[in-house]
């Protein structure tokens, strides 16, 4: 295909994937839960990290652990006492254990005792014109800012200076600044524009990709999110990412 057949292809594509019956199934559908602004950012945050494996599970999971903030995430992390911690300590989900959820519960109380919305963990002093890497960069290196934290979280927080592909927090970001029509989307954060994020690279989404000669790189790695998102921006300038659902849905329901 050349690109203005591609363009065509995946276009045609978004439309049939980009649609309001795509968030039940999806970890999306977990921020959609909640209709405040912080707590759509603490549970979408949880559900990124959370999305390692099938669906399924990943939905649950989050769910499993916004009960233990008694679906009320923003008010839970302002007001818990000690005792309301310790039902973490038996969470669980693949790698990410209770000292991880304690440290992320203690991460957002700090946060949002100083801060109104997450989104300021991304902007800090940058330009509205910054690198999406320096905005992770300076996402991660906040987010491990207390005295306290443990080194053993860092694999739950990616960071393109690590040679991360940064999928899921890309995903989030995808989430909580690209607005649609069809409101999978949310588009409540506006420091950040569509054209800045970075399209989330999983294994559904690089396979097809790689299929459509929209990444050439052999690993993958953040210069291969970066890659792709490029060339993406070639079909659409401002909102490359919409993109996303063309691809993971061209890999998840037609195993292209």
């Amino acid at each position: 295909m050349n690109r203005e057949e591609l363009k065509s292809f995946l276009d045609a594509k978004v439309k049939e994937y980009n649609r309001a019956d795509f968030i039940t199934n999806d970890p999306v559908s977990i921020p959609h839960e909640y209709t405040k602004k912080q707590d759509i950012e603490i549970a979408g945050l949880m559900a990124a990290v959370f999305a390692w494996g099938q669906r399924k599970t990943i939905i649950n999971k989050s769910r499993e652990f916004l009960t233990l903030m008694d679906h009320a995430p923003h008010e839970f992390v302002l007001t818990h006492s000690e005792k309301d911690l310790k039902s973490f300590l038996d969470f669980k989900h693949r790698t990410f254990n209770s000292v991880d959820a304690l440290y992320f519960v203690h991460f957002f109380r700090w946060f949002y005792r100083q801060h109104e919305s997450l989104e300021e963990a991304f902007v800090g002093s940058l330009d509205a014109d910054a690198h999406m890497e320096a905005r992770l960069t300076n996402f991660f290196n906040l987010f491990f800012s207390l005295p306290d934290h443990p080194e053993r979280t860092y694999k739950h927080i990616p960071n393109p200076s690590r040679k991360s592909a940064c999928k899921r927090i890309n995903m989030f970001l995808r989430w909580m600044v690209r607005k649609d029509e069809a409101g999978v989307d949310f588009g409540i954060w506006k420091t950040m524009s569509p054209h800045q994020l970075i399209c989330p690279c999983d294994l559904h989404v690089d396979r097809v990709a790689r299929k459509l000669g929209l990444i050439r790189r052999k690993q993958t790695d953040w210069q291969t999110a970066i890659e792709l998102t490029e060339n993406l921006r070639k079909l659409d300038h401002n909102d490359p990412v919409k993109y996303d659902f063309a691809l993971f849905g061209l890999g998840v329901e037609e195993k292209f």
